[in-house]
């Protein structure tokens, strides 16, 4: 029996949004949230045929807004403005993505504020219940009056136009999809038209696509540094947990927490209490510090999002006493903001897991067991682990780049009628980019890391420490000469990426922040 969501009367969070990720399940409406559609749009059909005028009802937009338009041209006019405002470009978006976009504007048209039928939303259920993704292309967006060119997109096949997606992956016209869900192109009344590209979803479900897997980079971050950490030798003594409650920074707290429970019987780490290091490099001993104001960047645009996620973001509002009311909803400061913040903040994630990266190179000859230097006793024939740190050091200067805020910056569109804009959607895209770039680097720190500690042993890791080592070398071997380091990337990603390596640490160590 296949399983149901109800949408309309609970609140959308990003923790819910996981679970329906992993658990998919057919989405339905509320009774709840039918009624506040139907009552909706009985307003604007009063109104459409009225003789006062109301933006987006029965008057063009933008700069055009004040030319009227003739009640026997009010549906074309819906029409015409999909047709005009698909103008996007550049890559194809995800699937996963687009399916997200789905989600977010259908949350938005349930709570009953944007006077559409029942009928529309409808077939945007259909959409996302059969995986079915419109093909939206990623760059025509302002981030203000909407995401208009990505939703245009999204809207087209309900029309019966453009492209979408399949669940198996192939491209197919429009008229394909319709056929399977039994269903003919949709003709938009009223207000509709209006109602699908007004909105910030383009912009949200980057958001919540990548606040997710960020998430899912915080375990994975303090994994890898713990392994560096016993790698290097290094100190336990930072991670005291009086040091953290002197700066009560939460997520401070929370990566020190980790760290300390992934050390947990660490025999590396009584083995050289006694040696003549004092202290180790920041990049080992700040790691709370630095993944821990990551950790408090992501609270804050997990609160800025889960808001948006709740939010009607159409324009104009249609409220149940009648009133049609234009404003700003749709302008993308609070996600610009959030997601430009959120790109400097996980940049920063890389940037500390490089210099790790590099230390590990660097070799250690304390005590009796000696780390070599490029992680490879047999240098100069073999070039070691060289190279993947140029890889990471590449990624983060990249980031650097993409870390630029966006939302700085405003051109005016629509004649001046449109005068400042978010740019919002760029500060998504590039999120998006910051995110695949720091998971790179991390796997290289992970492959570095477990090499390391292979030299290190039959001394053992830390319960969660060795047991991150172990699923490492469950898909990857020891390196005993230069091979290609391409693949093992590869290999790393998939286990950053897939959540295994956090699972499997987890077993041992236990649930991590």
């Amino acid at each position: 029996m296949t399983s149901t969501t109800a949408l309309g009367d609970e609140r959308l969070t990003l923790a819910l949004i996981r679970e329906m990720l992993a658990t998919p399940a057919k989405l339905v409406l509320t009774t709840n949230a039918q009624k506040r559609i139907t009552e909706s749009r009985s307003v604007v059909e009063r109104l459409a045929s009225g003789d006062t005028s109301y933006y987006g009802i029965n008057t063009g937009f933008g700069i055009l807004a004040h030319k009227r338009i003739s009640p026997a041209d009010v549906d074309k006019l819906q029409e015409n403005l999909i047709l005009s405002h698909a103008v996007g470009v550049g890559r194809e978006v995800d699937a996963q993505i687009v399916q997200l976009m789905l989600l977010l504007k259908i949350n938005s048209l349930v709570l009953g504020l944007s006077g559409v039928r029942p009928v529309l939303v409808e077939y945007l259920l259909s959409f996302y219940n059969a995986n079915i993704s419109p093909v939206v292309y990623a760059k025509g967006s302002l981030g203000a009056s909407g995401d208009l060119a990505p939703l245009a997109h999204l809207t087209l096949p309900l029309l019966g136009l453009g492209e979408v997606l399949m669940p198996d992956g192939c491209k197919q016209p429009a008229t394909v999809a319709l056929d399977q869900l039994g269903l003919v192109p949709l003709r938009l009344k009223s207000k509709e038209g209006l109602a699908l590209i007004n909105g910030t979803q383009f912009m949200a479900a980057h958001a919540v696509h990548t606040l997710l897997r960020i998430q899912d980079l915080l375990k994975v971050a303090d994994i890898t540094a713990a392994m560096t950490l016993e790698a290097m030798r290094g100190s336990a003594t930072p991670f005291d947990a009086r040091i953290h409650a002197a700066r009560p920074h939460q997520g401070q707290i929370e990566s020190a927490e980790n760290v300390r429970q992934l050390l947990i019987d660490s025999e590396i780490l009584p083995s050289h209490l006694n040696c003549g290091k004092v202290q180790d490099p920041y990049s080992i001993r700040c790691v709370p510090q630095v993944h821990g104001a990551v950790r408090d960047t992501v609270r804050f645009a997990i609160s800025t999002v889960e808001t948006e996620l709740n939010s009607v973001t159409d324009n104009p509002l249609v409220f149940p006493n009648g009133e049609v009311v234009s404003g700003g909803n749709f302008h993308g400061e609070p996600l610009a903001f959030a997601m430009d913040f959120l790109a400097i903040a996980t940049a920063e994630i890389a940037s500390i897991s490089e210099r790790r990266i590099y230390l590990l190179l660097g070799g250690d000859s304390m005590g009796e067991v000696k780390l070599p230097k490029l992680l490879m006793s047999d240098t100069g024939l073999n070039s070691g682990f060289m190279l993947p740190q140029y890889t990471a050091a590449a990624l983060v200067s990249e980031n650097k780049i993409l870390s630029h805020p966006a939302s700085v910056d405003s051109i005016p569109s629509s004649l001046g009628q449109e005068d400042h804009v978010s740019m919002g959607s760029i500060s998504a895209t590039k999120l998006l980019e910051v995110v695949s770039n720091v998971e790179t680097v991390l796997a290289i720190e992970l492959m570095c890391a477990a090499q390391a500690l292979d030299f290190i042993h039959p001394l053992k890791a830390g319960l969660g420490v060795e047991s991150a080592h172990a699923e490492v070398r469950r898909h990857l071997a020891f390196a005993e000469a230069d091979r290609l380091f391409h693949q093992d990337i590869q290999t790393a990603l998939n286990l950053v990426k897939s959540g295994s390596l956090v699972s499997a640490t987890e077993q041992s160590s236990g649930r991590l922040h």
